[in-house]
């Protein structure tokens, strides 16, 4: 696929598309959260490339949203789809849906609603969804407690490009790993003329740890999904609470993510957890053995008499000995006995059982007062439980790490099912909310039964049902407030709808495949001669385009126009209306123009012009009763009929006739 050829994508936004791992299956089946992976584009950006390329793909390249008002009908449509998407994604996904005269797309929207609408949209599932995201690759990752080491200068750069979590140096020989021994706790030698080495410490020949080097980077694999965990177990939720089919064993993807910390870190390990500790307590630990041992000291030496003749005095300090020599002689096992107790409790502190021996040797035999424990054995004790506590973490997180390496692309198609069943449930929900129905391709014009719009400012229980349909042209009369535009508004709704691939918002519709609707809305006050100007050409240029008829099997064009006659004086507006269709009627056009000039119109027209009318049955407590299905062939009375009736019906009092009178002239005319 030349990615460049769809419509909005230049070279550079070619090339970033160009680094995901299959841009053409991206672009192919719309999948917004897979094209927002690509660097620097956004999910919103993501949508619009995603829509562009359906469009291509259906050689869809004509614009069905004709007007403003039009457009406005498609975006309170897709609102109601987006508001029952739960996550982000799906908001966008929703986007890529439009209103289409390509018979292909809108087949293969339909075929998607078809599945779509048989989904169960189960509450646990849909309060799992709140949790689930596309997922995100880890930030960088650092690894300091291990390197890479080679003599090779082309290893070296072939290791620093595949594994450049780790440093990696270059040694000459044995004594350059073990120097590097000294400041890592691991050493992974790249060279098989390393191997049979005796070197102090982790020092490991893995020639082929290039070839593989997830295995020597464990922390690229959990960083992937110590990042993305969260959502892993939402998505896992989903498809507990749902009839989706895991693509993976959800126990063991729960179990691996349970061992593993948000920072990438292996849980959950008694060994690693107790190293861990005696690290970090390792300097409490010897300062309170060394005040169990001088508290035991000083308790024996101020409890016990010592006598020193003078001639032991005397030969003492001619020795140049010190308290040392006092404590071996006076208190010899009171001193034995108090640094057992520091080394005991060292040991008890740290509770590390293969690192007792080292912990004792903190304390020496030789006496001292105050008793202080042996910097360096303590700096030993240090570097090995350090070391020990690097290599256990390092073998866990190489073990955790292959139990998820497998896990990783089942992992992504189980976020993406989930996603994607969002935007099903979505479809699901609002088909379900709206009682709506499939409708059928077909024939002129349209029809619709038992359709109720949603786009009211009604609760949607309360919207009373119309019924309507118009072949050709026609004009829609009715009194104000009676539900003219409403009806306008339920007509455009359904043919967006239906021309999206989606359900709507009736008992039954069938339609004829449009090319455009046009709809324009009411205009505000007596235009100006410009703006008046303007709006003829608008028709004109509609009127004049004529229709293909239905070449490359598409149909023709539907208009719905509200009170266009606001525009000028009744007079002409008449006229001017009943020519444009006269025009719209000679190209095979669907109209619906609401008018209180019906009557003039159809008598100002060279053609038949059928006039439907929305009629109110009366007037109750001052309120219009209105038949809300419009009534074919019928000129709807007006307001000031009905009020006129009424008053001739409750009759003069003087008997004048003066309300039957007006009634006459209403009904003559």
């Amino acid at each position: 696929m030349d990615l460049e050829a769809i419509p909005g994508v230049g070279a550079k936004t070619a090339r970033r598309l160009g680094e995901l791992d299959d841009p053409e299956g991206a672009l192919e089946s719309g999948d917004v959260a897979a094209i927002a992976r690509a660097p620097g584009i956004s999910e919103g950006r993501a949508a619009r490339i995603a829509r562009a390329a359906i469009r291509h793909r259906h050689g869809d390249e004509r614009t069905f949203l004709a007007t403003e008002r039009a457009r406005e009908v498609y975006r309170s449509a897709l609102s109601l789809l987006q508001e029952r998407a739960v996550t982000d994604y799906a908001e966008r996904r929703l986007e890529t849906l439009y209103p289409s005269s390509a018979e292909s797309r809108i087949e293969e929207v339909r075929a998607f609603v078809a599945d779509a609408m048989e989904r169960d949209p189960d509450p646990g599932a849909v309060e799992a969804l709140a949790g689930v995201e596309p997922l995100e690759p880890p930030r960088d990752v650092r690894v300091r407690d291990r390197c890479l080491a080679t003599n090779d200068a082309e290893t070296y750069s072939k290791a620093r490009e595949l594994v450049p979590e780790l440093s990696v140096e270059l040694v000459e020989d044995a004594r350059g790993l073990a120097e590097l021994a000294r400041g890592y706790s691991t050493v992974i030698a790249l060279d098989e003329e390393f191997a049979g080495l005796d070197v102090e410490g982790d020092v490991r020949v893995e020639p082929r740890a290039l070839s593989d080097p997830a295995s020597v980077v464990p922390e690229r694999t959990l960083a992937f999904f110590a990042r993305n965990r969260d959502r892993l177990r939402a998505a896992s939720a989903v498809h507990r609470a749902s009839s989706l089919d895991p693509p993976c064993d959800l126990d063991a993807l729960e179990s691996a993510l349970s061992r593993l910390e948000s920072d990438g870190t292996v849980a959950g390990d008694e060994t690693l957890d107790a190293l861990g500790r005696a690290v970090d307590d390792l300097d409490a630990a010897v300062s309170m053995a060394e005040s169990v041992a001088n508290d035991r000291l000083r308790t024996a030496i101020e409890e016990r008499d010592v006598t020193i003749e003078g001639a032991d005095l005397l030969s003492l300090v001619e020795r140049g000995a010190g308290v040392d020599s006092l404590l071996r002689r006076e208190l010899g096992d009171e001193y034995a006995a108090a640094v057992d107790a520091a080394r005991d409790h060292l040991v008890d502190a740290l509770s590390v059982e293969d690192y007792a021996a080292t912990a004792r040797r903190a304390f020496g035999d030789e006496p001292t007062f105050p008793v202080e424990a042996e910097d360096r054995v303590v700096s030993r004790l240090r570097e090995e439980l350090t070391a020990a506590r690097d290599r256990r973490a390092a073998e866990l997180k190489r073990e955790l790490a292959a139990d998820l390496a497998d896990l990783r692309a089942p992992a992504a198609d189980l976020v993406d099912a989930a996603l994607d069943l969002d935007v099903e449930l979505a479809v699901s929900r609002f088909a379900r909310d709206f009682d709506c129905t499939v409708p059928s391709f077909g024939g002129e014009g349209f029809e619709i039964e038992g359709g109720r719009s949603p786009l009211l400012d009604v609760p949607f229980e309360d919207v009373e049902p119309v019924d309507y349909g118009v072949s050709g042209v026609a004009l829609l009369s009715g009194v104000n407030s009676g539900g003219k535009t409403s009806t306008l508004d339920l007509v455009a709704l359904v043919v967006v709808l239906a021309h999206m691939g989606l359900p709507v918002p009736a008992e039954r519709a069938r339609l004829e495949r449009f090319e455009a609707l046009h709809y324009q809305a009411k205009t505000q006050g007596t235009l100006d001669a410009g703006a008046f100007e303007a709006t003829l050409r608008e028709f004109g240029a509609l009127a004049g385009a004529g229709d293909d008829g239905g070449a490359e099997g598409r149909g023709g064009r539907l208009v719905l126009v509200d009170e266009l006659e606001s525009i000028t004086e009744p007079g002409a507006s008449a006229v001017i209306i009943a020519g444009i269709l006269e025009a719209l009627a000679a190209g095979a056009s669907t109209a619906v123009f609401v008018s209180h000039l019906a009557g003039e119109i159809r008598d100002a027209a060279a053609v038949d012009v059928a006039v439907d009318g929305i009629e109110a049955v009366g007037l109750e407590d001052g309120e219009l009763v209105v038949e809300r299905s419009p009534r074919k062939d019928h000129l709807a009375r007006s307001t000031p009929e009905l009020i006129v009736e009424k008053l001739a019906g409750e009759a003069d009092s003087n008997g004048s006739g003066f309300y039957d009178r007006l009634l006459e002239k209403f009904e003559g005319g």
